[in-house]
């Protein structure tokens, strides 16, 4: 039978890195270089899966994928482990194979790094259609997000997703959006009010802040995921991602931030408002 195997970006193995090169061994049979009885999750047998997702549990992006056959020693209903396998051929496209953005998730967007635009009709309706999306799920988009891919794709394929994608524009957009708010935000109170008042207001401000922003990134890591038809815990057309239209904007350079009781399309690094939709 036909299974697929994942491998790291140079070929190795990802238990060892060091054992067992599958693109060296294309059209030959490698071996589990361990005796005693066949066990799953042990170094005696090699691991690999039916369903290429199902590889993610012990092997994480970046990678390389391969087609095997072999006979399985044990399995369950994720994993088969082998005595030895059969190397048929390394899979290139990988955003077909995984049925996932897997490209883009290696080289995801950072919103604030993208060209600037001029902010056009289509931005700003886009900004009410997010507003109207916040009233119905507000920061619980995380949520929806979460367990529809969930449902879609297994915990270890998002694990990997989140450490390549939201760990690392989390870290920079959410720092410079920060900075950015804080300045604004304190131009904004006035310099003979700041000292009585300025840490409730930013307790205030830097809570809607957050969760705007966060909101933002989970909508964006979810549309690496175009073949989920239905999104949980929010009402939408069937097979039409609920939260494009910040993935819009996102792509577009604009940032949608929430603080003040209004939106702001923050744009530039370092990121500037560049438009405000009052609410």
């Amino acid at each position: 039978m036909k299974y697929y195997k994942l491998a790291q970006p140079n070929g190795w193995d990802f238990h060892t890195g060091n054992t067992i090169n599958y693109r060296e061994n294309i059209g030959k049979t490698v071996k589990c270089p361990n005796g005693g009885i066949p066990k799953l999750c042990s170094d005696t047998v090699i691991h690999a899966s039916k369903n290429p997702n199902d590889c993610f549990i012990g092997a994480s992006t970046p990678c390389s994928a391969y087609l095997v056959e072999g006979i399985p020693a044990c399995e369950d209903d994720k994993k088969s482990g082998f005595k030895e396998l059969a190397v048929i051929e390394e899979i290139t496209d990988l955003d077909s194979l995984f049925g996932w953005k897997y490209s883009e998730s290696l080289n995801p967007i950072n919103p604030l790094l993208v060209k600037k635009h001029k902010v056009t009709k289509k931005d700003i309706e886009n900004l009410k259609k997010w507003d109207s999306v916040w009233d119905s799920v507000g920061a619980s988009v995380r949520d929806s997000v979460w367990a529809s891919v969930g449902a879609s794709v297994r915990d270890s394929v998002w694990d990997s997703v989140w450490a390549s994608v939201g760990a690392s524009v989390w870290d920079s957009v959410g720092a410079s959006v920060r900075d950015s708010v804080r300045a604004s935000v304190w131009d904004s109170v006035g310099a003979s009010v700041r000292d009585s008042v300025g840490a409730s207001v930013w307790d205030s401000v830097g809570a809607s802040v957050w969760d705007s922003v966060r909101a933002s990134v989970w909508a964006y890591i979810g549309s690496l995921f175009p073949n989920i038809k239905k999104w949980r815990y929010i009402d939408h057309i069937g097979g039409k991602y609920p939260y494009q239209c910040c993935v819009a904007l996102w792509k577009r350079g604009f940032m949608p931030v929430r603080y003040l009781k209004q939106w702001h399309l923050l744009a530039g690094n370092p990121p500037l408002n560049v438009f405000t939709l009052d609410k």
